[in-house]
C-alpha cells in the first residue's frame, strides 16, 4: 500500500500543494480508500449477484427505473453519474429486484466509459437471467466533460437491447415507453 500513498503525495506535490501541512497530512490515505471503494466492482461476481431468481410465471416486461449510479471515466478518472432503466421479458424465472441494482454497481464501480457499462449491464443479464429480451438505458452526466477541456454540461443517453427487445419493434417499444422515452 506504500506505493499508491507516495504516488497520490507526490500527485499533492506536482500541483504546487505542501503534502506536509495540516490538511493534506492524511489525503494519501483518504484518496487511496476512496479510490478504492470506487472502484470495488472489479471484485463482483456477477453470477453470484444474479443467481437469486424465483420461480413465478410472468410473461409481461419487468422494468426498475432510474436506479442512480456512480462511475469512473477511464479516461480522465473523473466521475460520471446518472441513472440506468433495466427491464427484462422473463422466460421462466424472475430475479430479484436488488439484484438489479446490485448489478448496475458492480460494473459502474469500474473504470468505464458509458457506453460498454451500458452493454456490460445488458450482457450480463441476458447471459445469467436468460430473459426472452432485456434492455438497458442509461443516462450520465460526466465531469470529465464538464469539469475540464470544453467545459460543458450534457446528458449521455446509451442503450443496449437483447432478444426480442432487440427484434421485435412492439416489445421494444414497450421497453422504452415504460424506461420514459
Amino acid at each position: 500500500m506504500e506505493a499508491p500513498l507516495t504516488a497520490i503525495q507526490q500527485l499533492i506535490e506536482y500541483i504546487g500543494e505542501d503534502a506536509s501541512r495540516d490538511g493534506l497530512l492524511n489525503t494519501p490515505k483518504r484518496v487511496c480508500k476512496a479510490f478504492k471503494e470506487m472502484t470495488s466492482g472489479y471484485s463482483a461476481n456477477i453470477a453470484e449477484i444474479l443467481a437469486v431468481s424465483f420461480d413465478v410465471k410472468y410473461d409481461e416486461l419487468v422494468v426498475v427505473r432510474n436506479v442512480p449510479f456512480n462511475s469512473l471515466c477511464e479516461h480522465h478518472m473523473l466521475p460520471f453519474t446518472g441513472t440506468a432503466t433495466l427491464g427484462y421479458l422473463p422466460q421462466n424465472r424472475i430475479v430479484g429486484l436488488s439484484k438489479l441494482a446490485r448489478l448496475v454497481d458492480a460494473y459502474a464501480r469500474r473504470l468505464q466509459v458509458q457506453e460498454r457499462l451500458t452493454k456490460q449491464i445488458a450482457d450480463a443479464m441476458n447471459e445469467h437471467i436468460q430473459p426472452l429480451g432485456c434492455g438497458v438505458v442509461m443516462r450520465g452526466n460526466h465531469s470529465c466533460m464538464s469539469c475540464r477541456g470544453i467545459q460543458k454540461q450534457g446528458e449521455m443517453v446509451t442503450s443496449a437491447l437483447h432478444g426480442t427487445l432487440r427484434t421485435e419493434a412492439i416489445q421494444r417499444q414497450e421497453f422504452l415507453s415504460l424506461a420514459g422515452y
